[in-house]
């Protein structure tokens, strides 16, 4: 008696499904990659019709309108500005600061923080909102 199978088992794995999984996921990270903002302070940016993006990773000063300052979201005093500006700045090539201000402050405040950066040749940027 011969017992030998006709036909040869070869395991299969069903992929047809992964296509539209793969797909939901993509859509999801490109939905709440929109939705997040790093810049958790909130202030009222005085607006600007020109936008300009930037590529690189600059430190972010922003000042409060009850005059707070923070670099990088952490808290600092005015005495400790400058040198903490220095710290966060230590290793660029082409340091770069983005200056988020509120519009209710006074241009004296502005002029204050951007001695710093002159003083010591840092780019400072005054960061807008865009008018709608």
């Amino acid at each position: 008696m011969k017992l030998k199978r006709q036909h040869h088992f070869q395991a299969e794995v069903a992929t047809s499904s992964l296509n539209d999984i793969m797909f939901f996921l993509l859509l999801f990270f490109l939905i709440i990659s929109t939705v997040t903002n790093p810049n958790i302070i909130k202030i009222l940016l005085p607006q600007s019709k020109a936008a300009q993006s930037m590529t690189k990773q600059p430190v972010t000063l922003t000042v409060t309108a009850n005059k707070q300052y923070f670099i990088n979201k952490q808290p600092v005093p005015f005495q400790n500005l400058e040198s903490a500006l220095l710290d966060a700045c230590k290793g660029m090539s082409e340091p770069t600061v983005v200056l988020r201000l509120p519009y209710s402050l006074t241009v004296q405040d502005l002029v204050d923080v951007m001695q710093l950066s002159a003083k010591h040749k840092i780019k400072m940027v005054l960061a807008t909102s865009r008018t709608k």
